[in-house]
């Protein structure tokens, strides 16, 4: 067995319990048994060998990635944000051009693995790799719904034709999502308005409400058909395209009560 930090939940082999996010387990060479410290005295003796698993770490909830007093929005998620407005705000195409997907990969990989401190972002030469390790880990942390930051967020709280009240029913289903969503989606939106009024970005509300609904917004149903993901995407852009318009001080609620948790480690 060797000792390693656990970079996706995964329950413990021996007493069922979640090891969580950044904590020390033990891990078994033969038959990737995966267990609390505390419980290598009660492991089994004997182990069946398997293959082993090469899986992204992308299971578990929001709230394993974040800090533990509010904002409740996670340091990688600061740390890419801080970069791109530290020197991306100047490049068109922000979030719609891609990086090199072998960087995003490896540079996403380095950020879960490293724990509370994380590697400075200021050594990725192309911003557009920061960007994608963003969209990444929004995307693929997974494990609530369908993999979405936003699966409580129903499509019929945008079609309501009364833009007061339809943004009334959206500040009331925002409210109502876990704190470690609710943090993160403040924070990201924010971000998105200051992309979105700078002229050389070149990415408008629309722009990156196409870029980000599908990135954002769960699909109608769990294991969703090729249909269902085309009938699902013009809804996931609006309810992107809704949450932008509401106001910057509706999201500024959120996630100005301790600032000291958004400053990048």
């Amino acid at each position: 067995c060797s000792p390693l930090q656990v970079i996706r939940p995964e329950p413990c082999g021996v007493c069922g319990s979640r090891i969580r996010f950044g904590k020390t387990a033990i891990k078994c060479c033969q038959c990737q048994l995966l267990l609390h410290t505390k419980c290598q005295e009660q492991c089994p003796s004997s182990c069946t060998p398997r293959p082993r698993q090469h899986t992204w770490p992308h299971e578990g909830v929001l709230a394993d990635f974040a800090p533990c007093t509010r904002p409740l929005v996670p340091a990688l998620v600061v740390q890419c944000v801080t970069e791109v407005e530290t020197r991306g705000l100047t490049e068109t195409g922000l979030y719609r051009v891609p990086g090199a997907e072998q960087l995003v990969r490896e540079w996403k990989r380095r950020l879960l693995r490293a724990g509370g401190t994380l590697p400075a972002l200021s050594s990725v030469t192309d911003i557009h790799v920061v960007c994608g390790v963003l969209k990444d880990f929004l995307r693929g942390w997974g494990g609530e719904g369908a993999a979405s930051l936003l699966t409580l967020i129903p499509g019929a709280a945008t079609d309501i034709p009364d833009d007061a009240a339809c943004d009334t029913a959206l500040r009331h289903v925002v409210s109502k999502l876990p704190p470690a969503n609710r943090d993160t989606l403040a924070f990201l939106m924010l971000h998105l308005l200051r992309v979105s009024r700078s002229p050389d970005c070149k990415m408008d509300v629309l722009n990156l409400s196409r870029v980000f609904g599908p990135t954002l917004v769960g699909h109608s149903s769990a294991n969703p058909t090729p249909l269902a993901i085309m009938e699902d995407t013009p809804r996931q852009c609006k309810v992107v395209a809704r949450l932008l318009s509401l106001p910057p001080d509706f999201w500024r609620g959120f996630v100005e009560t301790e600032q000291e948790n958004l400053v990048p480690t």
